[in-house]
């Protein structure tokens, strides 16, 4: 027990990835830099599952290279959820970070994220394209339906979160360990539920402004998704509103 104490971090990140053998290296360089400017102690975690490009063997080549990086690999492809879960089950930091590969949002921001935690006291921290002061670049079409979506999250499911799936999180160990088990998405409506139900929970949460650039190798599709979004929040909606009732 001592020794497992002594090898936490203050923070842990973690990045899903799935086929981006061509991003990873940079990426990882990149989280790298930021959390040394930060002055944490840290682990990288690259959450892989079911890469047919190379980037598993890519990962593990990171792995041997740096020990500050771990790499998780998962033969099937089980979902971004999924892997987050997998991933922050292994983590040793008190404070878990994910975001996305692509780096959308600017690193300049990963400080003020753990600080809202391991300084200011927040459960989760999360970046909001919502705010004000937010510099977003991104299509109309996805403005829309980013907006749209918000919206039908906060009036059906009682979040006052301005903006639940952006990619850029952080939580804090305990509580987000406690809540693992009962969220059930799998993919990208993870990042939803468990915000919904931390809300629900009564945890601290602390919207940040943040400079957000969307990535030219998305692999969001806008109708598929929003489609699959929506089912989700219809049937999150039964659960926490109806079955409970």
């Amino acid at each position: 027990m001592e020794e497992e104490t002594a090898s936490i971090n203050d923070v842990s990140v973690v990045l899903p990835a799935y086929n981006e053998a061509d991003k990873l290296e940079g990426a990882v360089a990149k989280v790298d830099q930021a959390l040394k400017e930060a002055s944490y102690s840290y682990e990288i975690v690259i959450a892989e599952d079911g890469s047919t490009d190379g980037t598993a063997e890519r990962a593990e080549e990171l792995a041997q290279k740096f020990a500050y990086v771990k790499h998780i690999h998962r033969e099937k492809r089980l979902g971004r959820g999924t892997a987050l879960d997998n991933a922050f089950k292994q983590c040793r930091g008190k404070v878990f970070v994910y975001m996305d590969l692509d780096l959308a949002t600017n690193l300049k921001f990963l400080k003020p994220l753990v600080d809202a935690i391991m300084v200011e006291g927040y459960d989760f921290s999360t970046g909001s394209r919502m705010l004000p002061e937010s510099v977003v670049e991104r299509s109309l079409s996805r403005s829309i339906s980013s907006k749209t979506y918000n919206f039908l999250v906060r009036h059906m499911l009682g979040s006052k979160l301005r903006d639940h799936q952006c990619g850029f999180k952080a939580f804090k160990r305990e509580p987000v360990l406690g809540l693992l088990d009962e969220v059930e998405a799998t993919h990208w409506f993870w990042d939803t539920e468990i915000m919904v139900r931390a809300y629900r929970c009564g945890f601290r949460i602390k919207e940040i402004p943040v400079e957000w650039k969307s990535g030219k190798g998305t692999k969001v599709n806008l109708l598929k998704d929003s489609w699959n979004m929506l089912k989700q929040i219809m049937k999150l909606w039964w659960k926490l509103k109806v079955k409970r009732s």
